[in-house]
């Protein structure tokens, strides 16, 4: 089996050098790139397991291309920005990023955190790509929601998690915590905020009410619960 490969695009070459060392020390394969309009030629021709963004580029704007990547790549996307604010990361996670990491970091950290999210794609892969519940076809393979006149909408790797959460739990009551647990998100602000958000944008893809949801139901104070019949495969 390949090595999982790994693209860095940061404009400053210390840190395309140091990511690359430490992740090609840990088996993994690499392509860096210093401007957004590279990356994105190579991704042409090449697709990524894990795409690693600085939000700072000089050619274009990092939240967008985050969002881009997330609905039409498919793979892992991870910020790398020296910007601290809550705001920012909530921001990032809520366009779809999977991860968001802070500068300065440990190299060591950013190398384990992706372990972590490949170990998760792993596990979710040994199951079925293809689950339909309620008129609607879930394709994790590709990323997209089907209805049942074959119209399609995508949907980002995060969303997809959270989706395939659900699926996997219909009609049991998942607490924020189970979620935080499930999905390596860790307690914080901002992980609270931006799953709301994902979890808004899968109700509006699967054209829910949003006074009256019928499929993802929130229990305040205590979680939320799917209540859709999901058959998988």
């Amino acid at each position: 089996m390949s090595a999982p490969l790994v693209t860095i695009l940061d404009d400053e070459p210390e840190i395309r050098a140091m990511l690359s060392e430490a992740l090609e020390e840990a088996g993994f394969c690499t392509l860096t790139f210093a401007r957004a309009t590279e990356f994105e030629a190579a991704l042409r021709k090449t697709r990524p397991d894990v795409c690693l963004v600085d939000l700072s580029l000089p050619d274009r704007d990092g939240l967008t291309l985050v969002h881009r990547l997330a609905l039409e790549q498919g793979a892992t996307v991870i910020i790398i920005s020296g910007r601290s604010q809550v705001q920012d990361r909530v921001t990032g996670l809520e366009l779809g990023a999977d991860d968001y990491i802070i500068k300065p970091f440990d190299p060591a950290e950013v190398v384990a955190r992706i372990r972590a999210r490949l170990r998760r794609d792993a596990s979710t892969r040994q199951t079925s790509e293809t689950a339909r519940f309620n008129g609607w076809t879930a394709h994790f393979d590709r990323y997209v929601l089907e209805d049942e006149s074959g119209e399609e909408t995508p949907f980002s790797h995060a969303e997809g998690e959270v989706l395939r959460l659900f699926l996997e739990r219909p009609k049991r009551l998942i607490s924020r915590q189970a979620m935080q647990e499930a999905l390596r998100g860790g307690a914080s602000d901002s992980f609270d905020r931006a799953m709301d958000v994902r979890i808004s944008r899968l109700r509006t893809k699967l054209r829910e009410d949003p006074k009256n949801p019928r499929l993802i139901k929130t229990i305040y104070g205590a979680g939320y619960i799917f209540l859709g019949d999901v058959d998988w495969g």
